[in-house]
């Protein structure tokens, strides 16, 4: 683990303390410095009210590639034009989060988690109610807005509330968001679809619920500012115990592989229905719920990658994640549909584990940066996301989509690069 990495951890418990889950949400409650070898204290109640304004948040975000189908046939929009409505909202959330992560991490801002949902909210209601192509643009802008501020802050916080278990707060913070993003097709199957385009707005009570709980964080986040920025202020001086130039080229790698992971799910998540719809020719609703299964076996993913990285090493979960996905991706495109649902369930729960490992272990590269490298590496997989469904929404008007399946599958490929990480874990010989 890099050197200089200080840990907090909450206030002890008394025997008098009414419950640890109401210390926690206290705000009044400090967090301080924790002395090396003491027992550190992981801040659930935090982290659970976190993963469930993450589920809201990306429950709310995954509609619109959920109601595709029906916003093209609607607006009579080409695979081009879908994947624009992608690249827009996920170049709004990219291009904004490092920004947003270098600003927090000199200016903490507790509230503003609420706001960027309250941004999403206004996202929402103007999908439920555009008439041309260009407000559903306008919409998916102000969505992925309220998404680069949700995301890094969040982060920060996870790390805050983590009591050291670094991996398993990014795990069960990240996992939120994957249930949500499961859930959303499903929902928009029963609910979107049968009732057109205006009942999206029914989902507005899914945002003002999470910025209840979002100002409640805010309000414990609030509490720990200062010991937080004196623990990243030791962390800073200390630096690195890598030279910039291994942390330069590492961090290339890193993103490498986020390009391999994010490009190959922006496949699925954006033109899986399409592809079961074309080659199986099952209903748009069905597709959905094929949808769901692998959104639900990369929510499974999620949940263990993190803890799986804390015990046996972060470079093991990513070599295996995003390599050992290569056999599944290549045999996807030559299956029927039972062995079609099959393996991608098998593809999101292997490829889905990579993630929390990547981003714990650039934040231990660079200790001291939480909001900025949560910025960089939250921000780059939305990126390569929006820009993944564009160029391949282009190519599938081009080559068809079957065609689209058969190229990306030699992506998780580029794993290969993880031979080029340094062994940043205990686990690991140097």
């Amino acid at each position: 683990m890099a050197r200089g990495h200080c840990l907090l951890r909450m206030e002890t418990l008394t025997p008098d303390s009414p419950s640890h889950a109401d210390a926690a949400l206290d705000v009044g409650t400090r967090a301080v410095p924790a002395a090396t070898g003491a027992a550190l204290q992981t801040a659930f109640p935090i982290l659970l009210m976190l993963s469930t304004c993450h589920l809201l948040n990306d429950m709310i975000q995954s509609l619109l590639p959920a109601i595709y189908p029906l916003l093209k046939d609607s607006f009579a929009l080409s695979f081009g034009q879908v994947g624009l409505i992608t690249l827009t909202f996920q170049l709004t959330a990219s291009l904004l989060q490092p920004l947003v992560g270098i600003y927090t991490d000199r200016r903490p801002l507790p509230y503003s988690l609420a706001i960027g949902m309250a941004c999403t909210l206004s996202g929402l209601l103007l999908l439920a109610h555009a008439t041309s192509f260009p407000a559903l643009l306008l919409a998916a802008a102000m969505v992925g807005s309220g998404s680069s501020v949700f995301h890094p802050e969040s982060s920060r916080v996870a790390r805050m509330a983590s009591g050291g278990r670094h991996g398993l707060a990014q795990s069960v913070f990240q996992v939120g968001g994957n249930i949500g993003s499961a859930i959303g097709p499903l929902l928009a199957a029963f609910i979107v679809m049968p009732r057109g385009q205006a009942s999206v707005a029914w989902f507005a009570l899914a945002a003002l619920v999470a910025i209840t709980l979002l100002t409640r964080i805010g309000g414990w986040y609030r509490a720990q500012i200062t010991s937080w920025r004196a623990a990243q202020a030791r962390a800073k001086s200390d630096g690195s115990m890598y030279p910039r130039r291994t942390i330069v080229l590492t961090m290339l790698v890193l993103c490498m592989l986020i390009f391999s992971k994010y490009f190959y799910l922006a496949s699925l998540s954006s033109y899986y229905t399409f592809y079961l719809m074309e080659k199986f020719g099952i209903s748009a609703q069905q597709s959905q719920l094929h949808l769901f299964y692998f959104l639900g076996a990369v929510a499974a993913g999620t949940l263990a990658g993190g803890p799986i990285g804390d015990r046996i090493g972060r470079k093991y979960v990513i070599w295996v994640s995003i390599l050992g996905v290569l056999p599944f991706t290549l045999l996807l495109p030559h299956a029927n549909l039972v062995w079609t649902t099959l393996l991608s369930v098998v593809i999101g729960l292997v490829l889905s584990s990579a993630f929390a490992a990547i981003l714990v272990y650039a934040q231990e590269l660079v200790p001291g940066r939480t909001g900025v490298v949560a910025g960089i590496f939250f921000g780059f997989a939305f990126g390569m996301g929006g820009i993944g469904a564009a160029v391949l929404g282009r190519l599938a008007d081009h080559i068809g989509i079957e065609a689209v399946y058969a190229i990306c599958a030699w992506l998780p490929a580029i794993g290969l690069l993880t031979w080029f990480l340094p062994n940043t874990d205990p686990h690991q010989a140097r």
